[in-house]
């Protein structure tokens, strides 16, 4: 067995394999709460004495095989962004020790360095203004090395429409569109009707939104957000996981998903000049020019659609779960008052009326 399928498959004569050391024993042990793949903490015993470390994280595809096969592409994705990826841009991730996938994608295996004792981030709880500040300085680290570079459109495993594909943004508009009717369905009462309306709008404006900067882009976390992010105890350092949803795109569309998701509204308001002229800066730092910082602004007002459309989509094809659910309610509110309060649905309209081409 080249990947294991369960994490009983984990074995001391797997890692022995896939370590080229002795291993005699592993204790296998569930960490996270992902509801589309399965992270473990392994604990190694060698037989003698050995360089590498004690104990790693392994991940492996959901444990359901309905979801294995709704996400396969997902885990070619984050099979690749490892693999190809992940020593070409400076955002901080784990260490990869070892990535294996079958070809349909249903089957995948992931040993990482264990980022123990860090911590993941609350999306119910949000965070603080010092927080974000360390997720932006990440992010630039994904954006700015990969910056208008068409390379990257080489990669096999992108989740979301690349810029300038017309015909896959209309596709994305319509599945957009009947993601926020199976949402609003799901969640009935428990959504007000001014999030009800911000979501029913935004998701029927999600064509056009993809289509209005087609020239700036660069590569996507796609779902950057607190629950995919490990920050050390003292708050110094963060760790960027889940690269299941790696596509190309606006940069601050990821920019945008974060502060409306996972800053309570009151604090986005306050602190989100500040954390856009803080990535603006970081961007440069990376050799990022001709981007002035008011075109950075309006590029965060209009990547703010990011969230509803991520949300709806993430829970209309998922299974549902209590803390999911509060998540859910959580985010779109945070996230379809963020457009409200950006003008995000009135800029998505402009572009609409001055290129014919996203009417």
């Amino acid at each position: 067995m080249t990947i294991p399928r369960t994490p009983a498959d984990i074995t001391a004569a797997w890692l022995s394999s896939t370590l080229g050391a002795a291993v005699t024993d592993a204790d296998v042990t569930p960490i996270g709460t992902g509801q589309t793949g399965a992270t473990y903490r392994v604990s190694v015993t060698y037989a003698g004495a050995t360089s590498l470390p004690a104990t790693f994280a392994v991940k492996l595809p959901a444990q359901d095989d309905a979801v294995r096969e709704r996400v396969a592409l997902g885990y070619k994705s984050e099979v690749e962004f490892y693999a190809a990826v992940s020593a070409e841009v400076a955002v901080p991730v784990p260490a990869c020790v070892h990535s294996d996938i079958s070809s349909d994608g249903t089957d995948f295996v992931l040993v990482l360095a264990d980022m123990a004792p860090a911590e993941q981030g609350d999306q119910l709880a949000g965070c603080t203004p010092e927080e974000a500040a360390l997720a932006v300085d990440a992010l630039a680290g994904l954006h700015g090395p990969s910056w208008c570079q068409a390379r990257w459109y080489e990669l096999t495993s992108i989740i979301m429409p690349k810029p300038g594909d017309e015909a896959a943004a209309a596709g994305m508009g319509e599945v957009s569109a009947m993601a926020a009717t199976i949402t609003l369905d799901r969640l009935g009462a428990r959504i007000s009707d001014a999030d009800r309306e911000t979501l029913t709008t935004s998701m029927n404006l999600v064509t056009p939104w993809l289509s209005a900067e087609k020239d700036r882009f660069s590569l996507l976390h796609g779902d950057f957000r607190l629950d995919n992010l490990l920050f050390d105890p003292q708050r110094t350092r963060v760790t960027v996981v889940d690269w299941q949803t790696i596509g190309l795109g606006l940069p601050a569309r990821d920019l945008a998903y974060f502060t409306a998701t996972s800053l309570a509204p009151e604090t986005r308001a306050t602190v989100e000049r500040d954390l856009v002229q803080r990535y603006h800066a970081a961007v440069s730092g990376y050799g990022v020019t001709d981007y002035d910082l008011d075109t950075c602004w309006q590029d965060y007002r209009l990547g703010a659609l990011q969230a509803p459309f991520l949300t709806a989509l993430g829970f209309a094809f998922s299974a549902s779960t209590d803390r999911g659910d509060e998540m859910i309610l959580t985010m779109l509110s945070r996230g379809c008052r963020a457009v409200r309060e950006l003008g995000t649905i009135e800029l998505i309209r402009s572009y609409q009326a001055s290129s014919p081409t996203t009417a």
